[in-house]
């Protein structure tokens, strides 16, 4: 039976990366002890029918429904995705459309990067009241703050910003969409980025991080734990390194990914490379 109010996720992911959400939504399949309808929106960046076909045999249909989303559905019409120097697929910007695509009874809406596991009840986290914030999230914990010197706003005087403003990591965002598309703030978010390429390091974070800075509220950083730390207990696991692995391959074994092998580390700067090449014959062709 359909349980009202259903939580709506969202993920981005192309091909390369597919094999990472299937482990994700497994995890969050564990964990449903609240047994919610969970509304997976999935940004398919020239994702294969074959692939999506494995998806959808490796979810719990009794509990997950899956919304396969195009790219071009989604970036709103007049908008185009900011084009940056980093190795970061351009797909990390289609975040910022979210809100504008979703159904419009959707107020809440968490966005999760693919390279993540969760270990608790997801639904504790959408329960979070956020208040009139913009959106929820987790200082980054290797930056901190917007005055890092190696990782944060080096133009924050510029832009009227103080250093010790907290900085946060965008891999999760819990969003307040009707307060997201009253402040506008894709356009707001695109055209800073578009305005500050030389100093967006990190894209997509540096606009979010400019333009909602004091419109987010702090939630719990165990939400957002980078794989780095030694926690024993963390809700949802961000892979920047290879600890907590065993957790990954653990549920990725519960899919139709359970033959995949590990991707090495050649593999991986290839596909960085890659990532900044398509951006160039985009800028210059």
């Amino acid at each position: 039976m359909e349980i009202s109010n259903p939580i709506s996720i969202v993920v981005t992911t192309d091909e390369h990366y597919l094999v990472l959400l299937a482990g994700l939504i497994q995890s969050i399949e564990a964990h449903n002890f609240s047994k919610k309808n969970i509304h997976f929106y999935i940004i398919a960046d020239n994702i294969s029918i074959e692939s999506r076909r494995k998806l959808v045999a490796s979810i719990d249909e009794k509990f997950t429904t899956i919304y396969w989303k195009e790219v071009d559905q989604v970036i709103s019409q007049g908008f185009s995705l900011p084009i940056d120097w980093s190795s970061y697929p351009s797909n990390i910007h289609l975040r910022l459309f979210i809100p504008s695509f979703l159904p419009k009874e959707v107020e809440k809406v968490l966005y999760l990067d693919v390279d993540m596991i969760v270990l608790r009840d997801i639904n504790e986290l959408m329960e979070v009241d956020i208040d009139n914030f913009i959106i929820g999230a987790i200082t980054d914990s290797r930056i901190q703050n917007i005055g890092n010197h190696w990782g944060g706003i080096d133009n924050y005087a510029a832009l009227g910003l103080s250093p010790n403003l907290p900085y946060f990591n965008t891999g999760l965002l819990l969003i307040n969409c009707n307060a997201w598309r009253k402040f506008n703030a894709t356009e707001k978010i695109i055209n800073c980025i578009n305005n500050n390429k030389r100093f967006a390091k990190y894209p997509d974070q540096y606009g979010l991080n400019v333009v909602l800075a004091n419109q987010w509220k702090q939630l719990d950083p165990l939400w957002n734990y980078f794989s780095d730390g030694n926690h024993p207990s963390p809700f949802i696991v961000h892979f920047v390194s290879r600890n907590y692995q065993s957790l990954f391959w653990e549920y990725l074994s519960s899919t139709k990914w359970k033959q995949v092998g590990k991707i090495g580390e050649i593999e991986r700067y290839l596909k960085k490379i890659s990532n900044v090449l398509e951006k160039a014959i985009k800028a210059f062709f």
